[in-house]
Order: C-alpha cells, then structure tokens, then sequence
C-alpha cells in the first residue's frame, strides 16, 4: 500500500484540495462506480505538476478524471490518486480565430464562448457531455464532426513533470483515438483553429443538434453515450434493435428503448450489471449478425 501523507502534506504546503474514500459514482455521468483513495482538486499547473511528481516518485498509481463521461468505473473504485482540474484549467482565451483552452473546460462552456464570438468550426460538440480534456483525448465526434477537425495543438504534462505541446499533425487523430490513448501524458490544454461566421446561423445548427440529441437520446437516465464504437458499414445501435435487445435488463441496467446504442443506469446499477449486460449485447450481436461490437466506454 502507498503512502497518502505524501499528497495530504503537498495539499497543505500548496493548497489544494482532497476528500479520501471519494465515490466516484458523484463523478461519472453513469452514476457508477466505488471509491477513490483519495480525490484531489487541482487549479494550476504548479499544484498537477508537484501531484504527478510525487506519484511519479513513490509509485502511487494517479488518474485524472473529467466529466466523467465516457468511464465505467468499477464497483470496487480506484484505489489510486484520482486528479480533478479546476481553476486556470477551466479557462478559455482567444488570439483572434484561436481558441487556447483548458482541459477541464466543459465542452457546453466551449461551445458558448466560440457562439459568443460569432466562431464556427465547434456546432457538433455542443451537448457533448464531456470536457475538452476528455473530448481531445477520445478525438470526440458527432454529426459529421469531430474534435480533429479544429485542434490545431495539445499540451500536455508526462509524468516526469515535463510540459510538452504536440501540433495535430503528431496527435494520431482518428476514429475515437489520439495518441494519448497509448501514453499516460495529462492533457491540460487544447489550442483549436475556429472559423468566422454568422452568430444566427452557428446557434440554429447547435439548436438543431440539441433538439435532435433530446428526440433521438435517453438524456433522462444516467449513461455514458454510447457504448460501442461504429462498425464499419454499418451502426451499433441499428444491429443492436435488429437482434430485439431494446429494453434488455440486467440488474440495474437497460439497453435504452429510446436508442439501442446506449445502456442507462434504471436503478442502482452496478459495473457488474453493466458488463454484463454488455456482454450478452455483443455475443448476440455476433452470432445474429456477425458483426463484433467494440467497446467505446473506458472500463476501470
């Protein structure tokens, strides 16, 4: 077991904040999920920076954490440092059509601001649960969009301390991948290239988006958006209501009646009864379909 007095002693001398046996289930959009060890509240890259070295140095398994949305977190919790990022990480400053933004900024935030400025290039994130953190590192997408099309840089923290700013061209963007996908690198900002436009028309598309999330989404329960990734040729969801799986429960879980390709929280759902409930989707998928559904949510 490691040594928690490290990062309460670092949250004295530095000031930042921590709670110990956290649940996490207050910080994922599924409701789910066990305990972290101890939940620690960054506000500047001095505060993450002196977090991950200490980690770094005495073993101590770290995470960081945004909105929560694309994770199911295991029953059991994290027995690890699990980082929040808040303050100077949640705020946004442009340079004419840049955008330099924080990685704890909510996506809604985002895409207000790039309205309020009248920039487009940002419509189909807008009702994307998510941070711009999280958004860059799953290269999130929707409607014909994804985050690789306006990220112009990342920066980044390794774990040895060490500040690093990656142009896109080096990200590996593709279908819900990045390049931080196979490192253990924090992303604490996105620099994004936005477009000038009309403010009527940028609002109206995210409008339009949003009304269309609503129809086509079970918003009302907890879920972590869609479960699986898109298979070639054709869609999670279509193959999933093909093979009459809506509805399907298992314990507090539910394949949504409202869009196959999610699974909702109906009631005190465990990570269990969401494992299992997506293991029975993609053996029945398989068998009636031949098609292997990829898991998209982050299991931990």
């Amino acid at each position: 077991m490691y040594n928690l007095q490290i990062i309460r002693d670092l949250a004295e001398k530095l000031g930042f904040s921590y709670i110990e046996q956290e649940p996490l289930s207050k910080h994922t959009t599924f409701k789910i999920g066990g305990n972290a060890d101890i939940f620690v509240t960054v506000c500047n890259v001095e505060q993450l920076k002196a977090v991950v070295l200490a980690c770094n140095k005495n073993n101590i398994p770290l995470f960081v954490i945004g909105k929560g949305s694309n994770l199911l977190i295991s029953d059991g919790g994290m027995q690890s440092v699990v980082v929040a990022l808040d303050g100077d990480f949640k705020e946004i400053a442009l340079e004419e059509n840049t955008v330099i933004c924080g990685a704890g900024v909510s996506l809604a935030k985002l895409c207000t601001f790039a309205l309020n400025k009248s920039l487009t290039g940002l419509e189909f994130a807008y009702g994307i649960p998510g941070t711009v953190g999280g958004a860059a590192y799953m290269n999130a997408g929707a409607y014909g969009g994804e985050m690789k099309d306006v990220i112009k840089s990342v920066t980044h923290i390794t774990r040895q301390g060490e500040m690093v700013t990656l142009p896109a061209s080096e990200l590996d963007l593709g279908y819900r991948h990045s390049v931080y996908k196979t490192t253990d690198d924090i992303i604490i900002s996105v620099t994004m290239e936005l477009n000038p436009g009309d403010c009527d028309e940028i609002k109206a598309k995210m409008n339009d988006f949003m009304t269309r999330r609503k129809t086509k989404q079970p918003l009302e329960y907890p879920s972590a958006g869609s479960v699986f990734k898109r298979p070639q040729g054709n869609f999670a969801g279509t193959l999933i209501e093909q093979c009459g799986l809506k509805g399907k429960t298992i314990g507090g879980a539910q394949v949504s009646e409202k869009h196959a390709g999610f699974i909702i929280n109906v009631g005190d759902a465990t990570c269990e009864d969401v494992l299992s409930l997506i293991s029975f989707v993609q053996d029945t998928v398989k068998e009636q379909t031949g098609y292997f559904l990829e898991r998209e949510i982050i299991h931990i």
